[in-house]
């Protein structure tokens, strides 16, 4: 086999544990409801499937990109998607809540390994416009994981129950399992025992759990209540023991130096901005499809396609372009793209026509797509060879604080103003629409801060980062 075909053989099984993690991620989202009721569970409690997957996948990520570097990744991977298949066969016959949160831990597990180091190894695999257009092919293939979930999980339901959104991912996980064992590079970037800092990930895992749980319940327990402001002083404390302790030994869990190079900490910061920007929209759209227009999932979801569409087109062309010509013009034209879709978004009424939405999804593709791939290409091109591991787990860990952040202010902001306008009076529809727009408004905010990042990020050297020897 000739070694260009390997690559890119090897692309596909990274390709594939990137398009589980975040397909599972966000697959149980319309299931919520008939788990609750089958589990006797109110939905407030059910919320936990998708807050604990988060919170392990999420926690984990710079974990598994140090271990990355000084472990064969060919045996982590094996180990990534033999413990996701494991999950998610579990998953199929949890039959009480405990259960079920207890097997999506060990799916998350899976999937923080499998996505923690996916950059890092195509980074290491391919060079110039290859590289560019791998890491943006990665990149969208992550985000279209991410919303595809829902829609699938909704058809599955319609054919089956609940139990079933999880069985595909089964053989799949499996294959992976046997051909990343195969194929994956073993090489080892570091050789050296593994020191790891187990308080440091202590202190890092109780802040994150601390935010994630304020930003979820925030809007239930309410803002200013004392268990708001106890989990933000929790936040706060061990953020900073994990930053102090991080500065104090030899073997950090995250290197804050990397944080010292400009386009790889505003890039990160572009990244997470992007996915708030991108996640306004893909959380709110399919409930204006179905709450206002009246389309069944199915239509739905066949209604948004061409977002995905545009975006695997666009991905791997401007991946492309980026490792030939730099990142820093597509890194602004794609936000700029993604702020001009919103703000037409936000003149949606109870008679858009589909056509209009159909287009307007594209160009929502097109602008993320734009992005994503030179932003990676950059970020990731911008550390030294040995640190590749790490950087790829920050990477991830910056487009899931994204998709946390944008999921969970959506949702605040969105039921805050609904509530407002349904107190006043107005009829369901019209709180709805007007509550869609204000939301909408956020997300052009978003966008907007990504360009002002990804201006800073890459204006010193038109985003060709070359790394040190």
């Amino acid at each position: 086999m000739k070694l260009n075909n390997v690559k890119w053989s090897i692309f596909t099984i990274i390709a594939i544990g990137n398009f589980l993690g975040m397909l599972d991620s966000t697959i149980v989202n319309l299931a919520l409801y008939p788990m609750a009721r089958d589990l006797g569970v109110n939905i407030s409690n059910v919320q936990w499937v998708i807050i604990a997957y988060t919170l392990v996948l999420t926690v984990f990520l710079p974990f598994w990109g140090k271990i990355g570097d000084i472990v064969p990744k060919n045996k982590l991977y094996a180990t990534g998607f033999a413990l996701f298949a494991c999950g998610s066969f579990l998953n199929c016959f949890a039959q009480n809540l405990p259960m079920l949160i207890v097997f999506r831990c060990v799916e998350a597990l899976g999937a923080s390994i499998v996505i923690s180091n996916a950059s890092s190894v195509i980074a290491s695999l391919f060079k110039g416009k290859d590289r560019g257009k791998a890491l943006g092919l990665n990149g969208c293939i992550v985000a279209v994981g991410g919303l595809l979930g829902p829609s699938l999980g909704g058809m599955l339901m319609q054919i089956f129950n609940w139990h079933a959104i999880f069985l595909p991912s089964v053989p799949i996980a499996l294959f992976g399992v046997y051909y990343s064992y195969k194929m994956v590079p073993s090489n080892i970037v570091q050789k050296e025992k593994l020191k790891f800092d187990y308080p440091g990930f202590i202190y890092f895992t109780i802040s994150l759990f601390a935010l994630l749980l304020a930003i979820s319940e925030g809007y239930h327990w309410g803002w200013g209540s004392i268990k708001i402001i106890s989990l933000g002083i929790i936040c706060l404390g061990f953020g900073f023991l994990f930053y102090y302790r991080d500065h104090r030994i030899s073997y950090p869990m995250i290197n804050f130096n990397l944080f010292t190079i400009k386009p790889f900490t505003f890039g990160n910061l572009a990244v997470m901005m992007s996915y708030m920007a991108m996640f306004t929209n893909t959380i709110l759209l399919p409930f204006y499809l179905q709450d206002i227009l009246k389309f069944k999932p199915f239509i739905t979801a066949l209604i948004i396609l061409p977002y995905s569409i545009v975006l695997m087109i666009t991905a791997p062309l401007s991946g492309s372009a980026a490792g030939k010509y730099g990142s820093r013009y597509l890194t602004l034209a794609g936000p700029i793209v993604t702020f001009v879709a919103l703000s037409l978004f936000i003149l949606f009424d109870e008679k858009t026509p589909v056509f209009y939405i159909m287009l307007l999804s594209g160009v929502m593709g097109l602008g993320n797509g734009l992005f994503q791939s030179p932003s990676n290409t950059a970020i990731i091109s911008s550390v030294d060879k040995d640190q590749l591991g790490i950087a790829s787990g920050i990477l991830a860990l910056s487009r899931n604080m994204g998709n946390i952040l944008g999921v969970a202010i959506t949702i605040t902001l969105f039921a805050s103003f609904r509530d407002i306008f349904e107190g006043l009076g107005l009829s369901y529809n019209i709180s709805f629409l007007k509550a869609y727009r204000y939301t909408m408004a956020f997300g052009m905010f978003f966008a907007f801060l990504c360009v002002m990042l990804s201006f800073f990020a890459y204006r010193d050297n038109n985003g060709v980062v070359k790394r040190k020897k």
